[in-house]
């Protein structure tokens, strides 16, 4: 079978400054950003295999909460969540270290990898969720853009001790819940792949749409993704 050679894209450029309006057209078209840098790919090495990637939002009207979710919401009614600009601290660093011993490869030196030196203020107006014990022992902190129609996902962390509360899916949950508030139309969370790999989770919401990187963006399907792997 004679099947169509993908294109290869692999862009990249530094800004110290987006507008809201700009980072918006900028996430439509598959773009990222790690502090001032600002990439897209479509193509990647996952366990030595090239893998598709998929760039990928949630349509917040479309958006429910699944059983498990709901359930992972229930599970930790007890902590404090708050949300303000992008401040990191002692405590967030010790977080940041601690959170990535769970890595067996690509381990980043510093959270200064994800974020500008000063990550509310450029290239984009950087925001956090924090969630707090009631002890007031931070246990999670996610770091996020508000664009003028969207909400991004930067980088996340989470206690390593309390994987039982499925923090990375919380306060997920808790910065949709933020951009459905404020009447934001999507939710970017980021890059999979095609195949299995340890970003499925980010597959796992309602509402989901992906990226088929020539300007358009669909439904996504995992039963669409199947026959396209098994005509390969």
């Amino acid at each position: 079978m004679i099947t169509e050679r993908p294109q290869f894209i692999n862009e990249e450029f530094e800004a110290d400054e987006v507008t809201p309006e700009q980072l918006d057209k900028l996430l439509a078209d598959g773009w990222r950003h790690f502090g001032t840098h600002f990439f897209r790919y479509n193509l990647n090495i996952y366990r030595e295999q090239v893998v598709r990637v998929l760039p990928l939002r949630i349509r917040l009207s479309d958006f429910q909460t699944s059983k498990s979710q709901r359930r992972i919401l229930r599970r930790n009614t007890d902590l404090h969540v708050d949300s303000a600009p992008i401040k990191i601290s002692d405590e967030i660093e010790s977080l940041f270290h601690r959170h990535k011993r769970r890595f067996d490869h690509g381990v980043p030196a510093s959270i200064y990898d994800f974020l500008s030196p000063d990550p509310a203020s450029y290239p984009t107006a950087g925001f956090q969720i924090t969630a707090r014990d009631d002890n007031g022992g931070l246990l999670a902190v996610s770091f996020f853009d508000i664009a003028a129609e969207s909400v991004s996902a930067i980088y996340g962390c989470f206690e390593p001790d309390e994987t039982s509360r499925s923090l990375g899916i919380f306060t997920m949950l808790k910065v949709i819940e933020l951009a459905s508030q404020n009447e934001k139309v999507f939710y970017y969370h980021g890059y999979a792949y095609e195949g299995e790999s340890f970003y499925d989770y980010k597959k796992r919401f309602s509402g989901l749409e992906q990226f088929d990187w020539k300007g358009n963006w669909g439904n996504y399907s995992h039963r669409e993704h199947r026959e396209h792997r098994a005509a390969e």
